[in-house]
C-alpha cells in the first residue's frame, strides 16, 4: 500500500446463499487475449450520513455484494488449468469467495484535481492481483473501498478478463448497485456459455473444411520492430499513462476530414479516432516507412451472430481483429486511409467469421501463445509449464478499445452517484481505452499506456495534427 494509504482490513465474502457447485466450461474466447484482471475505479463525495457512520458504507457494500454473488455465482469462484494438463482454462464455481478490502487515505478527494488524472496518488487505491500464486488461489473478483480524510471514499473493483469482458463486468456491477439500494435483481446474467460452444470438442471438418479451417490473422503474432527478432526490449521500457480529452468540436473535424465524399458512409466517432490515434502512435514512436504496425479492435458480436447471444450473457462476447498497414502508408495517405483499414477490419467480423474463429481456436491445441496471463509476471511452481510472454501489442503496435456505448456513468449504491469513474491505471504499452466524458458534453477521453518516451511527441500530434 502507498504511504498515504492505510489497510483497515481484508475479508472473504461469499455468497448469501447456497449456489451451484461444479465446473463450467470456458469459451475459447475467455482463454485468449489479455486473461489478467480489469480494474475500474469509482469516487464518490461524502454525505453526512457517512460521516456520522463511518463503518456502514463497508457494510452495506459487503451485505449487497454477498447478495450479488448468488446470481453471479462464477465471480465467487476460480480459474484453474484443464486436468488434461494442456493450456485449456476451466472456471471451478467452489464459492471460494471475493476479496474485499477496506483501507483509509490521508488523501482528501480535491488532491486528485477537478480531472482525476493517472498519478502516484492513486498508488494504494486499486488493490493488486498476486500472481505469483498459483491460478487456482487467485480470486477472480477483488473490491477495494478506501476512505478519504474529507470524508469522501473510492471503489476499486478487479475482475478477471478471463470470466468478463467489460459489457459483462458493468453489468455485475450495476446490479450490485442496485440490490444495494434496496431494488431487485434488474437482468439475470445469462451463465451457459454452451452457446459460443464451450467445452465442445471441434466439430467434424470433413463436409465443411473451408468454413472452419480458414487461416485467422488475428490470432497471428502481432508485428515485431524492423531489424529486432522478438519484442523482449521493448516489453521492458517503462511506461506512463495520460487521460487525454477531445472535445466534441474536436472529434466532428477530425470526422469531417475523413469523408470521401457525400454518397459514402461516414466514419463513426470510433473509427476516426481509432485512426488518429494509431497515426498518431506511428509519429510519436518515429517509426520507419517500412515498419508494418497493427492496431488492435474489440468488436463486441452480441447481436452479430445468428442468433444472437441471449440477453444478460455473462462472460467474453468481444472478438479481437488487427487492422494492418506499414507505418510509411498511414502517414503518407489521409486520415480517411487510415479509418478505412479500421473499417474494414470491423466488416470482417460477420456471423460465419465468428463461428469459424471458435472453430480455429478449438483446433489449437496451445492456446498458450495466445494467452496473456503471465506477460508481466513470473508465475509459481505450480504454473510453470505455462509462463510464457504471451502476444505483445506495444511498440510497434497500438490497441484502441471503445467503452463509448457501456453504461459506464451513474453508479448509485444508494448514496448518489459517482464524481469521477475511470479505467484504473493501465501497464501495457500500446493499451488504450476510449471513453465519453462524464461532463456530457460529447467529448471524449482517451485513457492510453506508451513508454515514456513517447508520451510527449504523442499529446503533440494528438491535439496538432486535428
Amino acid at each position: 500500500m502507498n504511504q498515504n494509504v492505510r489497510m483497515k482490513g481484508c475479508s472473504i465474502v461469499k455468497p448469501a446463499e447456497p449456489t451451484w457447485k461444479g465446473t463450467l466450461s470456458l469459451s475459447e474466447w475467455d482463454q485468449v487475449g489479455i486473461i489478467t484482471h480489469v480494474p475500474t475505479i469509482y469516487f464518490y463525495r461524502p454525505p453526512e450520513n457517512w460521516l456520522r457512520s463511518p463503518n456502514s458504507i463497508a457494510a452495506t457494500l459487503k451485505q449487497s455484494l454477498s447478495r450479488a454473488l448468488v446470481p453471479f455465482y462464477p465471480l465467487a469462484g476460480r480459474l484453474r488449468w484443464h486436468s488434461d494438463g494442456g493450456s485449456r482454462l476451466e472456471l471451478n464455481c467452489n464459492n471460494e469467495g471475493v476479496r474485499f478490502i477496506e483501507s483509509d487515505s490521508l488523501l482528501k478527494l480535491d488532491d486528485f484535481g477537478d480531472d482525476f488524472s493517472p498519478s502516484s496518488k492513486y498508488d494504494g487505491l486499486i488493490p493488486t492481483v498476486d500472481y505469483g500464486l498459483p491460478i487456482h488461489e487467485i480470486p477472480l473478483l477483488i473490491v477495494q473501498v478506501t476512505k478519504f480524510a474529507c470524508g469522501g471514499i473510492s471503489l476499486s473493483v478487479v475482475i478477471s478478463h478471463a470470466v468478463a469482458d467489460g459489457n459483462s463486468s458493468l453489468h455485475f456491477i450495476s446490479e450490485w448497485a442496485g440490490l444495494a439500494r434496496g431494488e431487485p435483481l434488474n437482468t439475470p446474467p445469462f451463465l451457459d456459455r454452451k452457446v459460443l460452444r464451450a467445452g465442445d470438442p471441434p466439430a467434424n471438418n470433413s463436409n465443411n473444411q473451408a468454413f472452419y479451417l480458414v487461416h485467422h490473422s488475428e490470432f497471428d503474432q502481432p508485428p515485431i520492430l524492423v531489424g529486432k527478432s522478438d519484442s523482449v526490449e521493448e516489453r521492458k521500457k517503462k511506461t506512463t499513462v495520460a487521460m487525454l480529452k477531445i472535445t466534441k468540436e474536436e472529434v466532428k473535424t477530425l470526422q469531417i476530414s475523413t469523408a470521401v465524399n457525400d454518397t459514402a458512409r461516414p466514419y463513426t466517432r470510433y473509427e476516426t479516432m481509432a485512426a488518429h490515434v494509431w497515426r498518431c502512435a506511428c509519429k510519436a514512436r518515429r517509426l520507419v516507412k517500412e515498419q508494418p504496425t497493427g492496431l488492435g479492435i474489440s468488436v463486441d458480436v452480441r447481436s452479430r451472430i445468428d442468433p444472437p447471444l441471449p440477453t444478460g450473457y455473462f462472460g467474453n462476447a468481444t472478438f479481437d481483429v488487427i487492422a494492418k498497414s506499414s507505418a510509411g502508408e498511414l502517414l503518407s495517405k489521409s486520415l480517411s486511409f487510415a479509418a478505412s483499414r479500421v473499417r474494414e477490419a470491423i466488416e470482417m467480423v460477420t456471423n460465419e467469421y465468428v463461428w469459424s474463429s471458435i472453430e480455429y481456436l478449438k483446433n489449437e491445441k496451445d492456446l498458450k501463445k495466445l494467452q496473456n496471463i503471465h506477460a508481466l509476471l513470473g508465475g509459481s511452481d505450480d504454473d510453470d509449464d505455462h509462463e510464457q510472454q504471451g502476444p505483445f501489442y506495444g511498440n510497434p503496435n497500438i490497441g484502441v478499445v471503445s467503452w463509448l456505448r457501456l453504461p459506464m456513468y451513474g453508479l448509485d449504491f444508494g448514496w448518489g452517484k459517482e464524481i469521477y469513474v475511470g479505467p484504473g491505471i493501465h501497464a501495457y504499452d500500446g493499451d488504450s481505452l476510449l471513453i465519453s466524458s462524464p461532463s456530457g458534453d460529447g467529448s471524449l477521453v482517451l485513457a492510453l499506456c506508451l513508454q515514456v518516451e513517447h508520451m510527449e511527441p504523442f499529446k503533440h500530434h494528438f491535439y496538432n495534427d486535428i
